[in-house]
């Protein structure tokens, strides 16, 4: 999406009618900005992410990106240990953080990203984030094109299609799409039903 649609996590949620203060839990499936900057926004939320991609992120760059000032949250730079929220590691594959969500490593976007399992009316509804950019890749079983390893997020993708309740309920990261296949009660905000 074009810079200029960005909108500051924290203003997104005033969408729906939230208030920083009322985000409890945070996932983040990678360490690239555009998926972890802003948790500095939410200082009382505990932030879920694999253990092994906190350990080893020094700064949350997407592949071959040239840091900036503005890419780079001041968050990240100094290390989890001067984040100020609570933290939930999640600490391998399969691992239910809440109830009726559970967190599933992916296919080597980064070395440890991680995708979601989400329990639903409808059944398991799957937050692909980067393990699948666009419906496309999971259309044309094609690897999404920034991977560390292309056979490992074509692994990715086939597990998604056993746990979703139906395909239309894998949801990918990237593609502006999901707008149009899902109701949008408001500008920006698609119900996943």
């Amino acid at each position: 999406m074009a810079s200029h649609h960005y909108v500051k996590p924290s203003e997104a949620i005033a969408r729906p009618r939230l208030k920083p203060e009322d985000i409890t839990d945070v996932v983040i499936t990678h360490m690239h900005w555009d998926h972890a900057d802003g948790l500095d926004l939410f200082p009382k939320a505990r932030i879920w992410l694999q253990k092994m991609n906190w350990n080893i992120t020094p700064v949350p760059l997407a592949i071959g990106a040239t840091p900036t000032a503005a890419s780079i949250p001041t968050t990240f730079g100094c290390r989890q240990a001067e984040y100020p929220g609570p933290r939930g590691l999640v600490n391998g594959d399969a691992q239910e953080i809440l109830p009726g969500i559970t967190c599933y490593l992916g296919g080597k976007h980064t070395y440890a990203s991680q995708y979601l399992g989400v329990s639903t009316a409808a059944g398991i509804v799957v937050l692909a984030s980067d393990n699948m950019y666009l419906y496309e890749n999971l259309e044309k079983h094609l690897p999404i094109s920034q991977t560390l390893d292309a056979a490992s997020n074509l692994r990715a993708q086939d597990r998604m299609k056993e746990l979703a309740a139906d395909p239309k309920f894998i949801i990918p990261g990237h593609d502006p799409a999901v707008m149009t296949r899902f109701p949008n009660p408001q500008p920006g905000v698609a119900r996943i039903q």
